[in-house]
């Protein structure tokens, strides 16, 4: 059995990954900026609080052995901007820096699909245009040149581009469709909600990093992968199958696209909008990725459908929300801010 360093292990994407390598039997060293708060984990792994802003601290936990790390700490796209470039660029060289120095020669990048930016073209594919939309988006593509340039240098990086991906404890934006859906409202679409939005079950996705960090071709993984459902359709559709289950009989309802995005620019002036431009301004536009060079190169095969993967993460806010309902913050972790939809939702 393989050491991981897994860095952000006390986020959404960490403790997915965490469960999955420690029923593989597999060590881990977690490090985050978090306290880790999973008390199924907590007596089976070693969590270090560590910004990885903090190279010796960084260095600290890659010299114990680590055999695979698995990069997915970042500053999400509502932290401040200085946070953000400071966190997704100078944190991924020094996780990079250190794995090099220790000899960790295996890895694996998480990366976004927000470095296509609002392409007009669809699927993409990994070798099309990057265009990174505000911080977030440009500081991934930044450290995707990065991993790029410690390729040269023998190691094996895998970059995985995922969709926005769901499941056990995701919640940030999600959460207020849920909430919603639990006290039985309707819920608006930006615009008409005929778009195919594709999304990921997080299962898959882990899934995707231990194929790729356990293949024997280390030519074939060393390169950048989509990550997505395979099964998807219309945002409306799928997102209905949430309102079907909480059993109210109501529906998604469409709004006009560009009196929304407006009104939603004007709020984010005002820090006072629950999502950010990346969300808003892709929400009524396709937004789905080939998957053919994972399936083909990594032999990856997505289990979940985009309804299946909606109706488990709405089944875990049910049976979760007692301990967060109260709680706000700016990771997938935590619920976001409604703003101003805190007060809109009462006319739904």
């Amino acid at each position: 059995m393989s050491k991981w360093l897994v860095t952000g292990g006390s986020g959404f994407l960490g403790i997915n990954l965490i469960r999955t390598l420690v029923e593989k039997g597999h060590e881990v060293v977690s490090i985050d900026i978090a306290p880790f708060t999973y008390p199924d984990m907590a007596d089976r792994i070693d969590h270090r609080i560590v910004d990885i802003r903090d190279r010796k601290a960084v260095d600290e936990c890659m010299s114990q052995g680590v055999d695979v790390f698995m990069h997915g700490a970042a500053a999400l796209p509502l932290y401040k901007k200085s946070d953000i470039l400071s966190t997704n660029i100078d944190g991924t060289r020094n996780v990079l820096e250190s794995a090099e120095k220790y000899g960790v020669n295996r890895g694996i990048y998480i990366s976004s699909t927000a470095v296509y930016g609002i392409p007009e073209k669809h699927p993409l594919y990994e070798d099309d245009p990057l265009v990174g939309v505000g911080p977030y988006g440009y500081t991934k593509i930044e450290a995707e040149k990065m991993v790029k340039q410690f390729r040269e240098k023998e190691m094996t990086i895998t970059t995985m581009r995922p969709k926005s991906f769901v499941g056990p404890e995701r919640l940030g934006v999600f959460a207020i469709f849920y909430q919603w859906a639990s006290e039985g409202r309707s819920f608006p679409m930006i615009g008409r909600g005929e778009n195919l939005y594709q999304l990921l079950h997080v299962e898959d996705l882990c899934n995707s990093i231990i194929i790729a960090a356990e293949h024997s071709d280390t030519q074939a993984v060393n390169t950048e992968f989509n990550i997505g459902a395979k099964e998807f359709s219309t945002m409306r559709e799928d997102y209905q199958v949430v309102l079907d289950k909480a059993g109210f009989n109501r529906k998604i309802k469409k709004s006009p696209a560009n009196l929304v995005i407006f009104a939603l620019e004007l709020l984010d002036m005002l820090n006072l909008s629950p999502l950010y431009p990346w969300v808003y301004k892709t929400a009524t536009k396709d937004s789905f990725v080939a998957i053919e060079k994972a399936e083909k190169l990594l032999g990856f095969t997505p289990k979940y459908s985009n309804k299946q993967a909606l109706l488990r993460n709405y089944q875990w806010y049910l049976d979760n929300r007692e301990s967060f309902e109260k709680s706000d913050g700016v990771t997938h972790r935590a619920p976001w801010s409604q703003g101003v939809l805190g007060l809109a939702r009462h006319f739904f």
